[in-house]
C-alpha cells in the first residue's frame, strides 16, 4: 500500500507558476529513498502521460518539451516530491499526477498513483 497525495494545483494565467508537492506514506514510509518518484499529467478523454522522473539518487529526466519550464525534485527525509511549473501555457491545463516506481525494492512495487491535482491556465 502506497499512498500519495498531490498539493498545490489551481488557477495560473499563462505565463505564470506553480509548485506541486506530492507527499508519500504508507509501506513507502521506510523506503521512499529506494523509489524512482515522478510526475504524470492527463486532460480529460485521453491517456494519462508520466512526463518527468526523478530517481532513487535523485537524478532527474524530463520530456524534451518540458525542459526549462518544469523541474523536479525530491526530500528523501521527508518523503516529498515537488514539480516547480515556470511559464505555464493553456495546453498545460491537466490533471497532474504523482507516481512512484519502488521495484529497487521489490519488483511488485510500481504503478502508484495519487489522485491527482487540478492545474488550469487561462487568462
Amino acid at each position: 500500500q502506497v499512498r500519495l497525495v498531490e498539493s498545490g494545483g489551481g488557477l495560473v494565467q499563462p505565463g505564470g507558476s506553480l509548485r506541486l508537492s506530492c507527499e508519500a506514506s504508507g509501506i513507502i514510509d521506510n523506503l521512499f529513498s529506494d523509489c524512482t518518484m515522478g510526475w504524470g499529467r492527463q486532460v480529460p478523454g485521453e491517456q494519462r502521460e508520466l512526463f518527468t522522473t526523478i530517481t532513487r539518487a535523485g537524478k532527474g529526466y524530463i520530456r524534451d518539451s518540458l525542459k526549462g519550464r518544469f523541474n523536479i525534485s525530491r526530500d528523501n527525509t521527508k518523503r516529498m516530491v515537488y514539480l516547480q511549473m515556470d511559464n505555464l501555457k493553456p495546453e498545460d491545463t491537466a490533471v497532474y499526477y504523482c507516481n512512484a516506481d519502488c521495484r529497487y525494492y521489490s519488483n511488485t512495487l510500481h504503478g502508484f498513483w495519487g489522485q491527482g491535482t487540478q492545474v488550469t491556465v487561462s487568462s
